[in-house]
């Protein structure tokens, strides 16, 4: 009789512990690429926010809009200057709603034109979601703390447009970052930025349109508003150390 040739369940069993250790050792260098594709991702989106912002800006003379308008309402403002949604307002990092079980960093904010805000998540046909916000100090207010127009010195520190827990943000050189990575602590509105969506970078449009990676710490350094002092209680020169930073981001560079 003709012995058949084939794999005796010994062989069959050493395969499979084979593959399943070369998925083990594969599967964290996957996830890394994944993670710095997503980045480069956003980052790509950030850019072509630059010039939905730019067109929006030239049209109106470099002015921001003025009271309830200036900010919250940017996904109304700029809808003539883009049409995918579903692409470009989200990070590829944060798809998720919030009312679907998307968690902070990761989430994605909804919202509703003519208002609602942050306690208004309902899911409605024709509303607009993302994970990008705006500088909430970039408006025609009354308020001396506001950056009214786009011509301004130092326009490459100030932050226009960036990685968000919701649609817009204050952000004041008192607050601190969250304690752990994910907890967002309002009133604190540093909390809805300093997110560590992609290992320790936000995706930032500054002032004078230039889209770059930004660090966690550097966030403090920036010129958010006119009266935001950059030299604050958490920056390297205003007297901030390593240990000073919650446990999550004491690893992170300096600033």
């Amino acid at each position: 009789m003709r012995k058949e040739n084939g794999f005796t369940l010994i062989e069959l069993l050493v395969v499979i512990a084979i593959i399943a250790l070369l998925l083990a050792i594969l599967m964290p260098s996957l996830q890394r690429v994944k993670k710095q594709a997503n980045s480069v991702a956003c980052l790509s989106n950030i850019k072509q926010w630059s010039y939905c912002w730019h067109m929006y800006l030239d049209e109106y003379d470099g002015k921001f809009p003025t009271g309830a308008e200036a900010s919250g309402d940017w996904p109304e403002m700029l809808r003539p200057y883009y049409h995918d949604r579903g692409a470009l307002t989200l990070c590829p990092s944060a798809k998720k709603p919030y009312t679907d079980g998307g968690k902070v960093p990761f989430g994605a904010w909804r919202w509703r034109a003519g208002g609602g805000g942050w306690t208004d998540f309902e899911a409605k046909p024709g509303d607009d979601y993302g994970s990008y916000g705006m500088n909430e100090w970039l408006g025609d207010r009354d308020d001396e703390r506001c950056w009214r127009h786009r011509e301004q010195k130092k326009s490459g520190n100030i932050p226009l447009f960036l990685d968000c827990a919701v649609w817009d943000t204050w952000p004041s050189d008192t607050q601190g970052p969250p304690p752990y990575d994910g907890v967002v602590e309002l009133p604190n509105e540093m909390h809805l930025i300093c997110l560590n969506r992609h290992d320790g970078i936000v995706n930032t449009v500054f002032l004078d349109l230039n889209a770059r990676k930004v660090d966690l710490k550097e966030l403090w350094t920036f010129n958010w508003n006119r009266q935001f002092d950059i030299h604050g209680p958490w920056t390297k020169a205003g007297g901030a150390a390593s240990e000073d930073w919650p446990e999550w981001m004491r690893n992170m560079r300096d600033y």
